[in-house]
């Protein structure tokens, strides 16, 4: 991953640069908030910003969403002011690191933020059988569409292309076509001039140019505008871009890569994809199995997660049960490797114990339990099944509080492991919080294992 750090931080910029370099980043250092935002806008990208409380911690925030330059932002500072952090925390920073650095808490918040993972766990066939496919075409520049259901890891298997490509040194960039409006991703695949369009404060390079010399990933293509696909066919076709606003076309040399959770055929066919487009992407496509396809997985990606979970949240060696095994294995995964590695999480957390019993796991989509012989023992599936039957009658807004709150009692009232765990921002795990402590909710701080509880 790539990291930019801004600002002095009074000396212990070299300790935490080079801490953040032996974990396996690119370090650059950029003292000023201007400067990282002309780093950026330049397309000299990051996957994460390290930025020292000194400076304007909610300037630089509010003018990378200004100008829709999605990257995180983590605040760092010398000692623990807790004022300070929490300042950086409200300006937009997810995280806070006190300085002088820790090795584990650096390596933690790289992995927690920049949620990159580089690695593919598989013994199933059928997964071989892909991995076999994609080892044959990365060393091609010729163009990967990247297909299967959500959840299957299609951007991990783009990564993995990447890593085995004759482009492995360069960048890897990736653009969510789903998650940016149609008349904003123009100008983040092509980048703009100064005044090209309001809120266009500075030139800024686009997704092609930073990727230049490497790897662009359009992740979910099946979400781009008819309109801009005509746009992106000349540049697959040509190798060439036009900013908005721009006067001279500007050569990049990429490799492209494409996901897609649709047909595309069937896109193509209804009119919502252009059908030449698609075969300049679809010159190679690998197919991501569901995890229902690579039963043999699921006991080694649980496994996998266990030991993932386990370290990062410093609870020592766990391992699956059997019996959590078996119910692992029995269930449907509609959400593929995403729900399981979520499930896994929230596992490692509620086993009180080494080893990760079914009581633990938290499965969705459980149906009601059949009734119980009498005098035999309620099975795990049925204890999950029943909490789930527990839910009906209840408001959206009760289950969420219960869960939230749950979650925060395992943790132990740690905020940053409950929103992981919860797969939301600590920033909106903190509104919750605020919000039922109004309504006299009892909020345990970190550290108190007391469960929360309502007053009155």
């Amino acid at each position: 991953m790539r990291l930019l750090i801004v600002g002095t931080l009074e000396g212990h910029i070299t300790t935490a640069g080079k801490i953040a370099h032996q974990r396996g980043a690119k370090v650059a250092h950029i003292e000023t908030v201007e400067g990282a935002l002309k780093t950026l806008r330049n397309g000299q990208g990051a996957d994460l910003v390290m930025v020292d409380v000194k400076l304007d911690v909610l300037d630089l925030c509010d003018r990378l969403k200004a100008e829709r330059i999605h990257v995180p932002v983590v605040a760092c500072g010398i000692g623990t002011d807790a004022g300070a952090a929490v300042r950086a925390i409200r300006s937009g920073a997810k995280e806070y690191i006190p300085l002088p650095p820790d090795a584990e808490l650096i390596a933690a918040v790289l992995e927690a933020v920049a949620e990159e993972s580089h690695s593919i766990v598989s013994r199933d066939p059928a997964m071989s059988r892909v991995l076999k496919l994609a080892d044959q075409v990365s060393p091609s520049d010729a163009s990967v569409l990247i297909t299967g259901e959500s959840g299957t890891g299609k951007e991990l298997m783009a990564r993995y292309i990447h890593r085995k490509s004759r482009r492995a040194n360069a960048n890897f960039i990736s653009v969510n076509c789903a998650a940016i409006p149609e008349n904003l991703l123009e100008s983040e695949l092509f980048g703009h001039e100064k005044g090209a369009f309001t809120g266009a404060v500075a030139r800024r390079v686009g997704k092609f140019e930073e990727a230049n010399g490497g790897t662009l990933l359009l992740d979910e293509i099946s979400e781009m505008h008819p309109r801009l696909q005509a746009k992106l066919l000349r540049a697959v076709q040509e190798r060439e871009i036009d900013r908005v606003g721009g006067t001279q076309p500007i050569k990049v040399d990429i490799r492209l890569l494409a996901t897609s959770n649709r047909d595309l055929e069937e896109e193509v066919r209804s009119g919502n994809f252009r059908e030449d487009l698609y075969f300049r992407l679809n010159v190679m496509n690998i197919r991501l199995p569901s995890l229902r396809e690579r039963p043999a997985d699921i006991p080694l990606l649980a496994e996998h997660f266990v030991q993932k979970y386990a370290e990062v949240n410093g609870l020592g060696r766990k391992a699956l049960s059997d019996d959590a095994s078996a119910m692992l294995a029995a269930h449907h995964w509609r959400g593929n490797v995403r729900e399981l590695e979520n499930t896994m999480h929230r596992a490692v957390l509620l086993s009180p114990d080494a080893a990760v019993e079914p009581d633990a796991i938290m499965l969705s989509g459980q149906g009601l339990a059949p009734a119980a012989q009498p005098g035999a023992a309620p099975s795990p599936a049925n204890t999950a099944m029943e909490r789930a039957s527990n839910l009906v009658g209840r408001t959206v807004a009760e289950v969420e509080r219960d869960l939230i709150m749950e979650t925060l009692n395992h943790t132990l009232g740690n905020r940053t492991h409950a929103a992981n765990i919860l797969g939301i921002s600590i920033r909106t795990l903190r509104n919750k919080l605020k919000q039922y402590g109004e309504e006299g909710v009892s909020i345990p701080m970190p550290g108190e294992p007391e469960r929360a509880r309502a007053l009155g």
